[in-house]
């Protein structure tokens, strides 16, 4: 049968879009393989194989360097927290993939806020001043050492025009530098590298499994011998096996609020502290982390609440809406072997409880939210809010709206809410905002310069300090902005990307004590107690025809996890559809995914909350197996 006109027009027309895919989809991994040479190169120029994993904050460092990278110390406290031991070569590409390499125009655009006066110059004296005093304080010999490599004119001046061409060049030289090494030596080019698989052969985006949940599962559960290892690439043969799925269906269910049991306040004796969950630019979502100590076996009652720092009339607050809850672990001999207890599973409209009975010894209660309401969203900002102003005698002056926003900041870094910064409170405020810490002689300096009671820094002394900011900047607010939006605040000086919280410890045989310890990303011990608590209490189901395969879901009254377990020894990718489902919100802010899963390992396949909790809500999920 001959065709029309209008079905060859459309055939050519589906050619063109399928051609056109089939270009993309080849430029996509043409990037992708550069972008894993660079990551080779850089990674075997400071260790001898792929299968040796980072062993320090300077290796870290180093390596980031040989990959065109300049990390500050910030960056790499990031990274590499306390709770860190090694990094593998899957994580230094994603670290690879976060922090992007400096262009010159972000470059220039840094010299330019320093040169006022837009001469393309800066002189000696005001770079000294600058590395010595701001940020990351460098060291003379450092400084001066820097000072060697560029020019200053006759004037003693920069021209960082210059000096930004040559920083460029120097990085370019490091990544070349690296490759080259790469190409001389076969031996190096043949080995094997992590799961450099980001997308499958379908095109679908593949999140990677927590590789310290995975690590800490793997040395478990499975040994290896010698160098072996999962090829990094699966073959063919792999990616075109045949889809295997199941599907989980959960009720349409009200947002019912279950009564706490709360203990008579009266009697028992209680410990609170307030802390934070804020949010980073890739979206993880770092949070204090605390310790408790028991003098004695007593019940307890342990919740946890978002904090309302500050009451607007006709303001609905953010930070209400955002799901908090704390998981309990029993610290033994080491803090490597923490034992999930429990967590606060009971809920009463935002608060989350637990109430039980725990032995004397020290414990670690680690806040989790789900990053489905506290995620990046984008909102039109329709200007930028003043923080300072000059008044008729020409002094500096914080505006009434910046005074507010640091009085609600000063609540949340106010961790056992005296009304008075320690300088250990202090230190998570400068950890989170410049990456450093105050030691115990430029206390001394703020002592004898800021309002303080007990040592400890008072609200007056915190605004003080922060217009002496200010006033070293003439003016500028450049610095006071970083603060900011680094504390989750955005342009118009809303926090929308944080939310404070308060953690209450009644207990009724002690007095117990709770201290914050770290300022950090969910460690693996977090997404560890997540999975074994979802499998204790949640429901299992073995996908069909593939019994290594086993999906567990757990509901509770304001959202559902669901955790994927791979029993076997291989590598496999899940696909998660959840297009059937109403009302729902996931936190990985798509319908449709896929995550990796390494073997004999189990991962958080997502969270999901009502989008309205005033409706009702119906989660259904599809897991298939893609390899």
């Amino acid at each position: 049968m001959a065709s029309s006109p209008e079905n060859n027009a459309s055939l050519s027309s589906q050619t063109v879009t399928h051609s056109e895919s089939s270009q993309a989809k080849k430029s996509q991994h043409a990037e992708e393989a550069i972008f894993y040479m660079n990551c080779r190169a850089a990674y075997l120029t400071v260790l001898k194989s792929s299968l040796e994993n980072i062993k320090s904050k300077e290796q870290l460092s180093l390596v980031l360097q040989q990959a065109g990278r300049n990390p500050s110390q910030k960056t790499v406290n990031k990274y590499w927290t306390s709770q860190t031991t090694t990094l593998n070569f899957d994580d230094f590409c994603t670290i690879l993939k976060k922090e992007k390499p400096a262009t010159k125009p972000e470059l220039l655009e840094a010299f330019g806020k320093i040169d006022r006066d837009n001469t393309g110059y800066i002189s000696h004296d005001e770079l000294y001043k600058i590395l010595t005093t701001r940020g990351e304080k460098m060291t003379r010999d450092e400084v001066s050492t820097i000072a060697k490599q560029v020019d200053f004119n006759c004037s003693g001046k920069l021209d960082y025009n210059k000096f930004c061409d040559l920083y460029m060049a120097t990085s370019e030289q490091c990544c070349k530098t690296a490759r080259e090494k790469l190409e001389v030596d076969s031996r190096l080019r043949q080995q094997q590298f992590g799961s450099q698989a980001e997308t499958s052969s379908e095109g679908i985006a593949v999140s990677k499994p927590s590789p310290r949940l995975s690590r800490k599962t793997d040395h478990k559960l499975a040994s290896t011998k010698g160098d072996s290892r999962t090829p990094s690439r699966p073959s063919s043969a792999q990616s075109c096996k045949a889809s295997i799925s199941t599907t989980i269906s959960m009720g349409a269910s009200t947002n019912r609020n279950t009564k706490l049991i709360e203990p008579d306040t009266k009697e028992w004796q209680c410990a609170q502290s307030k802390g934070c969950f804020y949010l980073e630019e890739d979206g993880e979502i770092i949070s204090h982390k605390y310790k408790l100590h028991l003098p004695q076996r007593s019940t307890v009652c342990i919740t946890i609440k978002p904090l309302n720092v500050r009451q607007v009339e006709g303001k609905s607050c953010h930070c209400l809406s955002v799901d908090t809850a704390l998981y309990i672990l029993k610290e033994n001999e080491t803090q490597e072997n923490l034992q999930l207890v429990s967590f606060t599973e009971q809920q009463n409209k935002e608060v989350s409880g637990w109430k039980g009975e725990l032995g004397s010894g020290i414990y670690w209660l680690l806040p989790f939210t789900t990053g489905c309401r506290l995620k990046k969203v984008k909102t039109q900002i329709t200007g930028e809010a003043k923080l300072v102003y000059r008044g008729e005698d020409g002094e500096l002056a914080l505006t009434k709206e910046f005074r507010a926003a640091l009085l609600d900041i000063f609540e949340t870094i106010d961790l056992d809410g005296n009304g008075l910064l320690s300088l250990e409170e202090y230190n998570f405020f400068e950890l989170r905002t410049s990456g450093e810490k105050c030691d115990e002689e430029a206390w001394a300096v703020c002592k004898e310069n800021f309002d303080m009671k007990k040592n400890e820094l008072t609200r007056q002394g915190f605004m003080d300090l922060n217009l002496m900011e200010a006033n070293d900047r003439e003016g500028d607010p450049s610095d006071l902005w970083v603060t900011l939006l680094s504390l989750g605040y955005n342009k118009a000086l809303e926090m929308t990307e944080a939310c404070p919280f308060v953690i209450d410890i009644y207990a009724e045989k002690c007095k117990p004590r709770i201290k914050a310890i770290y300022l950090e990303a969910g460690s693996w011990q977090l997404n560890r107690a997540i999975c074994k608590s979802v499998v204790n209490k949640g429901e299992a189901k073995v996908m069909d025809s593939c019994e290594n395969i086993i999906i567990y879901t757990y509901k509770a009254a304001r959202r559902i996890t669901s955790v994927i377990e791979n029993k076997s020894e291989n590598k496999v990718i899940i696909h998660v559809n959840n297009e059937q489902s109403k009302n729902c919100l996931s936190n990985r802010g798509l319908t449709v995914f896929a995550v990796e899963v390494a073997p004999k390992s189990m991962m958080v396949s997502q969270h999901v909350m009502p989008l309205n909790e005033q409706e009702e809500w119906l989660y259904n999920c599809v897991h298939s197996l893609l390899r």
